[in-house]
């Protein structure tokens, strides 16, 4: 697996190749980045599962406590947490047998990208998902494989 900041086709190949989104700490507030984000991902394709113990829902949509408490595989964790969060999110994501963990702009943790890096997960540190999809023209309706 590798760091995908660094290589555009490998992050192309992700992204292309995701099905489901685990947005952890997303907002239940239209105006927040995450809650804005995640609608982006919804409405380019992809199922995304909202982790925030504060709500209980969102837009009609289960709000999960913990990644281990959605019931279906999850290909990216897309983190707004601070960076002091990534060592339990990454902990979670290797436990959960997430492909790729990404946290978004300004948020970033050397020792976590490694522990994901040496676990298998793929890593994007301080990236915006939805700047990166669209700068890199991923369509989700072509099929790479």
């Amino acid at each position: 697996m590798s760091n995908l900041k660094e290589d555009d086709n490998a992050l192309r190949g992700v992204l292309s190749q995701a099905k489901t989104i685990a947005v952890i700490g997303h907002s239940d507030k239209p105006e927040r980045i995450s809650y804005q984000i995640a609608q982006f991902l919804r409405q380019v394709g992809y199922i995304v599962y909202p982790v925030n113990p504060l709500v209980t829902e969102i837009d009609g949509q289960p709000s999960y406590t913990a990644l281990h408490e959605i019931p279906y595989p999850v290909d990216i964790v897309n983190a707004f947490r601070r960076s002091e969060y990534l060592p339990e999110i990454v902990d979670e994501a290797i436990a959960v047998k997430a492909k790729t963990v990404w946290a978004q702009l300004g948020i970033s943790h050397q020792p976590s990208a490694q522990k994901a890096l040496n676990a298998g997960l793929n890593v994007v540190m301080d990236a915006c998902i939805k700047i990166e999809y669209l700068r890199l023209q991923v369509d989700l309706t072509q099929d790479l494989s």
